[in-house]
């Protein structure tokens, strides 16, 4: 199975060490360099994020393709982008022009429920548009349950909605099934079919979960999902570090289930771990990836499987507090 993961020798706090002046040269080559940045003060190291992202950012070549309904993958993200964009730019024709552009969108019957090429894709992206232009921007749109490719997601974008109260109990007690259907490690399956504990990625297994049940936390005030969530960030911090870059199913990816729950609950605990992560990525990535030791995605410039979904997160760690998972969490 660890073909999969690195083996997580990092501890789960390390303290930080200021730099003094007078210290030997040598002594600080001796050292080892992801050790060091785990000491380093973090108004220092959140610099060293910042500009490592900046300077990813020359490296990510832009893409413009899109063939699904959804924010992810299709028209409803360019669209939605667009429109937010144009707001910021203070570019009244172009938010209508994109927001016609979004309602011309057809959501037909063939399309999965899934959050990444479905319909749940869709609505996000219309949670988007009403978080960033107000409620409105969007006539409100009915709900939508199902259970293809991606329950956990479903689920997410379904809690950002004000749902009937037999709708409620369908989304908690479902959360609870999946809780009650876990494997004995913490982990969970890809689907009711496929039950091989191996997968602790985003898109499978416990870290997308994870942050569905601290949404679920917050939506519900029910402790046992808040619970089960820290239980499923402890498998993220012992098979979590993955040997993949991205957000969707790598180590970036991973380090917003910490960042997530630092801003649930305000435990400060967890954003060690998210730091140890990020530190993992700035001291190793690149050279593990140039030895095909990691794969950097097949598409590897890109924001959820390459360097992308990295630089992303090293921005976001600049600032924890406001951190959130790109394009999934609002």
């Amino acid at each position: 199975m660890t073909d999969r993961y690195f083996e997580n020798f990092m501890l789960d706090f390390v303290e930080e060490k200021a730099k003094v002046a007078g210290i030997e040269e040598e002594e600080e080559k001796e050292e080892d360099s992801l050790l060091k940045l785990l000491s380093t003060p973090y108004p220092t190291l959140s610099e060293k994020l910042k500009r490592a992202a900046l300077d990813l950012k020359e490296t990510v070549l832009p893409s413009s393709h899109y063939v699904d309904v959804s924010f992810l993958s299709g028209r409803a993200g360019v669209c939605a982008l667009g429109a937010v964009v144009a707001k910021h730019q203070g570019n009244e024709q172009m938010v209508d022009y994109y927001l016609n552009q979004f309602k011309k969108i057809k959501v037909g019957e063939d399309v999965p429920d899934e959050i990444i090429r479905g319909r749940v894709g869709y609505l996000w992206a219309y949670l988007f548009l009403n978080k960033n232009l107000g409620d409105g921007a969007i006539p409100s749109t009915h709900s939508i349950l199902g259970v293809p490719h991606g329950l956990a997601g479903i689920l997410y974008v379904l809690m950002n909605f004000e749902l009937t109260p037999d709708v409620l109990v369908d989304v908690k007690e479902t959360l609870k099934y999946m809780i009650n259907n876990r494997f004995s490690s913490g982990n969970y399956p890809r689907d009711e079919d496929k039950r091989n504990d191996e997968l602790v990625y985003w898109c499978h297994g416990a870290p997308g979960v994870a942050l569905t049940l601290v949404k679920a936390a917050k939506v519900f005030k029910d402790k046992e999902f808040l619970e089960a969530a820290e239980d499923a960030a402890e498998v993220v911090w012992k098979r979590g570090l993955l040997k993949k870059v991205g957000i969707c199913h790598g180590i970036s990816g991973n380090a917003y289930v910490f960042l997530s729950l630092y801003r649930m609950t305000g435990n400060v605990e967890f954003l060690p771990k998210a730091n140890a992560f990020a530190c993992f990525l700035l001291d190793r990535a690149q050279k593990l990836i140039s030895e095909c030791q990691m794969h950097g995605g097949d598409t590897p410039y890109s924001l959820f499987e390459g360097i992308g979904g990295m630089a992303y997160l090293f921005l976001d760690m600049t600032d924890p507090a406001n951190a959130r998972f790109p394009a999934h969490e609002l």
